[in-house]
C-alpha cells in the first residue's frame, strides 16, 4: 500500500512520526478544591495506536479525574499512537505536528497538535516497559500530554485477592491443559483442562464464534456453546475438564467462567499486546479476573479451525524473497524513462531525478519538488531487474516479490490505470514475459503485486482527468452511467464535493465496488487479469490491502486462481493476526508484520520474552502449512528501513551508532534466516541501505557503477546467512517447538527434520551469555558444531552448555 494511510483509519494520516513541544510538568497529585468539569463534556477519549490496531476500545478509554484525563496502560516496546475520540473528531484528536519527531520522554510534558491544526497530526511514540499512566490536561485551551510510571489509581479496577481464585491455572500451549496444540481441522476432539485448589463451585467452558471484518473495524463474538466442566481430584489439586469438536472452519474464541465463593470470575487470555492487532492476548498462560459487566471486554483465547484440504505450494517453505520497488532498483533501459512535460501525472506532469543517488522528493519540505506526492521517478524498470538477476541469484534468493508493475500514474503503481499492461516506464508486456523466463532459468520465481480494492483516479476505468480513450466511470469529473465501468464504482450524486469513496479517505484512489459481478469477471474470471499474468509466467500473487476486500471476494478469487494454476502462491497484505485469512479458503500466506515488529523490537534490546510471546502466538494460531510459508519481513516499502529503526540515520548518526545498528540488524537477519517461513530481503538492505518512513525507505539501490557505496561487508554477511539457510533443510522445513531456553536476552529454539537437528540461539545483550540447555532424551550425549563459528560442543548426558555471542547467535548442527 502507499504512504497515504498506513494504519487504515479513514481520513487520518498516520505516516510520518511527529513531535510535540516540551512544556513544564505539573505534579500528578490532585487538589479536589480545584476540580473542573471535563473540557470535552461527555466525549470519551481513547488511546488509539499500534498496540490496539487504532481502535477505540473500552480498555483504552481515558477517565477524567478533577483536572485531567488519565489512563493506565500495560504495554511493552515502541508504540505509535494518538489520543482521540471514537470518531477521530478534529477538535479531540491529539497527535503531533506533522513533519517532526513525535517521541515522548518519560515524565516530560509535551504540547500536542490537534486534528484541527493545519496539516492535521502525525503520530506520537513512546517506548513502554510495563505499566504506565498517560495524562492529558487542557489548560486555557492548551493541551499537555505526559507519560510516566503508573501513578493513577483507577477506582473502576477490582483486584483479585481470593487465594482460591489465584490458584487457577490454564496455559493454551501446555498439552496438559489443552490438546492437541494449535490450529486444527474440523472434527478434531479438543481436550481442555483447568487446574485449581479445591473449593471452586463450578467451571464453564464458553465457546464462541468470531466475526472480524474490514481492517478490524468489526470485531464481535457470538455464543456457540457453554460446556460445564467435570471435576476430578488428585494430590490435593482439582482438575476441571471438557472436550469440544469444532464442526466448521473459522476463528473461534473461548474462555472459562468460574463460580468461587459467591463471585463470578473469568479465566481469560493474558494482557499482552500483539502488534497491530485489536485483540489483546498472546495465548499461553492467561489471567484470572472478575467477570466484566460487558462480555465484549473479555480477552478471548482464539482457536483456528482450518480446512482439511488446505495446501500451499510445496516449494513455498524454501523461498528466499528478494523484494523490489521497481522504480528504485535499477535503470536498465533509459529509452523508457518518464519525461517531465511529456509523461502525464493526473492533470500535471512527472518529476525525474537525473542523479540516481538523489533522495526521493517529499512535497512540502522545501526540497525543490512540486506539491504532488509520488510523481518523482528515477527510471528503474524491468530491464534493470533482468540485468541483475545473476546478482539476485548469487545473493541466494530464489523468488522475486515485485511491487505493482501495471500501468499507473504514480511511482508506487498502487493507483492502477490499466491492469492488462505493464507501465511504459517499466517496459512492455513482453519484458515481463522475458523477466519470468530469465528468472526461471536461474531457479527464481516471480510474485507480482496489485490491488483489487481500488484503482487510480487517473485510469482507463475512472478517468478523472480525461487522459484515456473511451468513457471512464468518472470521465473528466462527471459520473457516467454509460461507461462500461460504471458498475465498478459506487457514486453519490448528492455529494458533489466527494461523489465517490476513496480508499481510506484518499481522493486519488477510488474504491472498487467488489460486489460488481462485471468487475469480478474482469479480475479473476476466465481470461481475466489473474489468469493473464499467470500465463505470462507469474508464480502467484501478492494482494494489496486484503482486509478492505470482502471475504466472499477472496474465496471466489482463490478458487479461480487455484483452478487455473494449482501451485500458484497466494499472499495477503495484512498487518495484524491474519488467522482468518489462512483457513484454506482465501490465502496461503501473508506479509508477516507481527514478525517484523517483534523481531526489530527484540534486536533493539527489547525483552526476549515479549518477542517470544508474539512468535508463539503465530505458531499457535496459524495452520502449520501457512506458518511455514509466511513472508517474514524486516524492511518494507510501507515502513522505515530496519537499519533506520535500529539507529542508523545516515549522516545524522555517529559512527558508533551506525556500527551498533548494523550489528543489531545482522542479529535480526540471523534469526530471520533460521526461522520457519520465507524470509524477504528488501532491495538494498543487504548492502546497508537505510531510510525513514515513506518516501525515504524507497531510496535507490546504491550501485557502485552509478556512484553509490554498497556495504560489501554487510553483503558478505547476508550471503553467508542465506547460504546457511539454503544448505540446511532443517532450517527451512524443520519443526519448531516452544523455546528450550528463554530469558530476558536469549531465545533458544530446537528445529527437527527427520534425523536432522539444529539448535538456534540468539542473544540481544551487549555481552555474551552462557546458557545451559536440557535436551530431549534422544539427543543426549551428542556432538554439535556451530555453523557460524565452527566451535564444537558436546552434551554431557542431556545437558549442553552454549555460549551465545553478544548481539549475535549460534546455529548448532548435530553431527
Amino acid at each position: 500500500m502507499s504512504r497515504l494511510l498506513r494504519c487504515g483509519v479513514a481520513g487520518v494520516w498516520l505516516g510520518l512520526l511527529a513531535a510535540c513541544t516540551p512544556v513544564a510538568v505539573r505534579d500528578a497529585s490532585q487538589d479536589v478544591a480545584q476540580c473542573a468539569a471535563p473540557p470535552f463534556g461527555a466525549t470519551t477519549l481513547y488511546l488509539r495506536g499500534s498496540l490496539n490496531a487504532w481502535a477505540a476500545l473500552d480498555e483504552y478509554a481515558f477517565q477524567y479525574r478533577c483536572d485531567a484525563y488519565y489512563l493506565n496502560v500495560d504495554a511493552q516496546g515502541g508504540q505509535d499512537f494518538k489520543l482521540a475520540d471514537a470518531g477521530w473528531s478534529e477538535a479531540t484528536t491529539f497527535g503531533a505536528a506533522v513533519g517532526t519527531d513525535g517521541r515522548l520522554a518519560a515524565k516530560v510534558g509535551f504540547r500536542p497538535a490537534r486534528g484541527s491544526d493545519p496539516g492535521g497530526t502525525g503520530n506520537l511514540r513512546f517506548t513502554f516497559g510495563g505499566e504506565h499512566t498517560l495524562r492529558l490536561a487542557i489548560e486555557d485551551g492548551v493541551a499537555e500530554v505526559q507519560v510516566g510510571p503508573k501513578s493513577f489509581d483507577d477506582p473502576n479496577v477490582r483486584i483479585v485477592s481470593d487465594p482460591l481464585a489465584l490458584s487457577v491455572r490454564f496455559d493454551s500451549r501446555d498439552p496438559t491443559h489443552k490438546s492437541p496444540f494449535g490450529a486444527v481441522v474440523p472434527g478434531t476432539p479438543l481436550d481442555y483442562a483447568l487446574t485449581a485448589s479445591p473449593g471452586i463451585q463450578a467451571v464453564t467452558l464458553v465457546i464462541e464464534s468470531r466475526r472480524l471484518e474490514g481492517n478490524q473495524e468489526v470485531l464481535e463474538y457470538q455464543p456457540v456453546q457453554r460446556l460445564p466442566m467435570q471435576r476430578t481430584r488428585s494430590a490435593g489439586v482439582d482438575r476441571w475438564t471438557a472436550q469440544y469438536r469444532f464442526d466448521a472452519i473459522g476463528v473461534y474464541g473461548y474462555w472459562f467462567e468460574l463460580d468461587i465463593g459467591g463471585e463470578r470470575y473469568v479465566w481469560q487470555n493474558n494482557r499482552d499486546a500483539v502488534y497491530w492487532t485489536r485483540e489483546r492476548g498472546s495465548g499461553g498462560a492467561g489471567a484470572i479476573d472478575f467477570l466484566p459487566a460487558k462480555q465484549a471486554n473479555i480477552r478471548r483465547y482464539r482457536q483456528t479451525v482450518y480446512a482439511a484440504d488446505f495446501a500451499v505450494p510445496e516449494w513455498a517453505p524454501d523461498l528466499v524473497y528478494y523484494y523490489i520497488f521497481p522504480d528504485r532498483f535499477r535503470n536498465g533501459d533509459r529509452s523508457n524513462d518518464p519525461t517531465p512535460g511529456r509523461s502525464r501525472f493526473h492533470d500535471g506532469t512527472v518529476e525525474f531525478h537525473a542523479n540516481w543517488n538523489d533522495k526521493p522528493f517529499l512535497s512540502g519540505t522545501g526540497d525543490g519538488s512540486d506539491e504532488r506526492y509520488s510523481n518523482d521517478f528515477f527510471g528503474g524498470d524491468l530491464a534493470g531487474i533482468i540485468d541483475k538477476l545473476d546478482y539476485i541469484r548469487d545473493l541466494g534468493a530464489n523468488a522475486l516479490y515485485i511491487t505493482p508493475m501495471f500501468r499507473a500514474a504514480s511511482n508506487h503503481k498502487y493507483d492502477t490505470a490499466d491492469y492488462t499492461h505493464i507501465d511504459p516506464g517499466f517496459g512492455s508486456d513482453e519484458d515481463f514475459t522475458r523477466l519470468t523466463a530469465e528468472a526461471a532459468r536461474r531457479g527464481i520465481r516471480v510474485i507480482p503485486d496489485t490491488s483489487l480494492n481500488h484503482t487510480g483516479i487517473d485510469s482507463l476505468y475512472f478517468d478523472r482527468h480525461g487522459n484515456f480513450p473511451g468513457i471512464g466511470a468518472f470521465e473528466q469529473g462527471q459520473i457516467r452511467a454509460d461507461s462500461a465501468y460504471a458498475s465498478w464504482y459506487s457514486f453519490d450524486p448528492a455529494n458533489p464535493k466527494q461523489p465517490f469513496r476513496g480508499w481510506s479517505g484518499s481522493r486519488d484512489l477510488p474504491e472498487l465496488d467488489k460486489s460488481s459481478a462485471d468487475f469480478r469477471r474482469f479480475a479473476y474470471g476466465p481470461g481475466g487479469v489473474m489468469q493473464q499474468w499467470l500465463d505470462r509466467g507469474a508464480a502467484g500473487w501478492r494482494m494489496d490491502v486484503a482486509p478492505w476486500v470482502p471475504d466472499d471476494f477472496w474465496r471466489e478469487w482463490r478458487t479461480a486462481v487455484k483452478a487455473h494454476r494449482a501451485d500458484a502462491l497466494t499472499v495477503a497484505e495484512t498487518w495484524f493476526d491474519a488467522s482468518k485469512y489462512l483457513l484454506g479458503d482465501m490465502f496461503d500466506s501473508t506479509m508477516n508484520y507481527i514478525f517484523r515488529n517483534a523481531l526489530l523490537d527484540y534486536a533493539a534490546g527489547g525483552d526476549a520474552r515479549r518477542f517470544s510471546a508474539n512468535i508463539e502466538l503465530m505458531r499457535e494460531n496459524y495452520p502449520p502449512q501457512a506458518f511455514n510459508a509466511l513472508m517474514n519481513l524486516l524492511s518494507t516499502h510501507d515502513s522505515a528501513r530496519s537499519l533506520h529503526v535500529l539507529g542508523d540515520h545516515g549522516a545524522a548518526s555517529a559512527a558508533a551508532e551506525i556500527a551498533l545498528a548494523r550489528q543489531r540488524f545482522l542479529l535480526a537477519v540471523l534469526f530471520q534466516m533460521t526461522f520457519p517461513g520465507s524470509p524477504a530481503v528488501f532491495y538494498g538492505d543487504e548492502v546497508g541501505v537505510t531510510g525513514g518512513d515513506d518516501p525515504f525507505n524507497r531510496v535507490t539501490y546504491p550501485w557502485a557503477d552509478l556512484g553509490g557505496k554498497p556495504d560489501q561487508a554487510m553483503l558478505g554477511e547476508f550471503k553467508r546467512l542465506i547460504a546457511l539457510r539454503n544448505e540446511h533443510a532443517v532450517l527451512r522445513r524443520g519443526s519448531l517447538s516452544a523455546p528450550i531456553h528463554l530469558d530476558e536476552h536469549v531465545v533458544v529454539q530446537l528445529r527437527r527434520l527427520g534425523d536432522q537437528v539444529a539448535i538456534v540461539a540468539v542473544n540481544n545483550a551487549a555481552a555474551e551469555q552462557r546458557v545451559s540447555l536440557t535436551l530431549p532424551d534422544d539427543l543426549a550425549a551428542g556432538e554439535w558444531t556451530d555453523a557460524l563459528s565452527g566451535v564444537k560442543a558436546v552434551a554431557t548426558g542431556r545437558e549442553l552448555g552454549v555460549t551465545v555471542p553478544a548481539l549475535s547467535g549460534a546455529v548448532l548442527i548435530r553431527r
